[in-house]
């Protein structure tokens, strides 16, 4: 991914948040979902989504730098969704008022739009074995991990908030 289209993806993922952030704030209160972990059963709401996108994105960061970083070889990166700090960072996180949970996103967003025009060819093509999907590049971290991942949660981010409006609406 040439560095226009990632910084085009993350600035519309920028706005998006912008756009959502007053409604999440106004919107409340959010409940917490009764379960959030990585089963197929977990219901996460907007405090879930947003702890996840606040935690998500500086995660990856450090891991593209690790990569950068890396003597010769193929270092280890990743996590899996089962991760016990990922849990707990979501679980303490997810408390958090939600404006500090938007800003927390748009910071990540920020990190990643600074850090990225800064990288030269060489270091985006570093890479290591991710520990499910085998070697990826820093440029498929910020792709795949980074931006992509953002936006399929900022749509999950508006279905979970289109779903408490219509669950609001039928009790209320």
């Amino acid at each position: 991914m040439t560095e226009p289209d990632l910084d085009r993806r993350l600035a519309a993922a920028g706005r998006r948040l912008d756009e959502l952030g007053p409604r999440l704030i106004d919107g409340g209160p959010w409940p917490l979902a009764e379960r959030f972990d990585h089963a197929p059963e977990a219901e996460w709401g907007p405090r879930e989504v947003l702890a996840h996108l606040g935690e998500m994105l500086p995660f990856w960061l450090g891991e593209a730098e690790r990569l950068i970083e890396a003597d010769a070889g193929s270092p280890g990166f990743g996590r899996l969704a089962t991760d016990d700090l990922r849990l707990g960072m979501l679980a303490r996180d997810r408390t958090l008022p939600i404006r500090e949970l938007v800003a927390r996103v748009g910071n990540g967003i920020a990190r990643w739009r600074h850090r990225w025009p800064e990288l030269t060819p060489g270091e985006r093509a570093r890479s290591g074995r991710h520990v499910t999907l085998g070697e990826l590049t820093v440029t498929d971290v910020a792709t795949r991990f980074a931006v992509g991942h953002l936006e399929d949660h900022l749509v999950q981010l508006e279905e979970a908030m289109a779903h408490a409006s219509r669950r609001g609406a039928a009790t209320g």
